[in-house]
């Protein structure tokens, strides 16, 4: 029997992962390189989007691989940290509930109105202009950290 403990962590691991490049090997030896966009828990089986396979050098919008199937899985950069944007998000807005962090789904909800995950700002108004701008900084130091190290 697994440790529910340990799977937890490992799923935890495998939702940190959403929304990264990873490279997937199958037990076919095909190789995919694509972004993580989900999984199933029951089944380990995963959907990259814009996806390439390796060998033939075919991209494809959508592929899915079956658990069953799956040998490896290389994440092959960093996911977007929403923990780390949030942090820098409370330094602008300090009031207590200001900030609500769902990192599960990868999401940060700002005075419930401004919605922030990896692919933006979403919202207008004065307000949504400041976040944009804090969350394009902390884009671009984070782009400058990869290419450093």
């Amino acid at each position: 029997m697994i440790d529910s403990a340990a799977a937890r962590r490992f799923f935890r691991e495998l939702t940190t992962s959403l929304g990264a490049y990873v490279h997937v090997i199958t037990d076919q030896g095909r190789k995919y390189t694509g972004r993580l966009e989900g999984f199933d828990p029951n089944t380990l089986s995963i959907c990259l989007l814009d996806a390439r396979e390796d060998d033939s050098q075919k991209t494809f919008p959508k592929v899915f691989i079956l658990g069953s199937h799956i040998v490896e899985i290389i994440q092959v950069e960093e996911p977007f940290d929403i923990k780390a944007l949030a942090q820098e998000l409370e330094k602008l807005f300090p009031q207590k509930g200001a900030i609500k962090v769902y990192e599960d789904a990868g999401l940060i909800m700002i005075l419930d109105k401004i919605k922030v995950t990896a692919k933006g700002v979403e919202g207008s108004g004065p307000i949504a202009e400041r976040v944009k701008r804090v969350y394009e900084k902390f884009v671009e130091e984070r782009k400058g950290k990869s290419t450093t190290t």
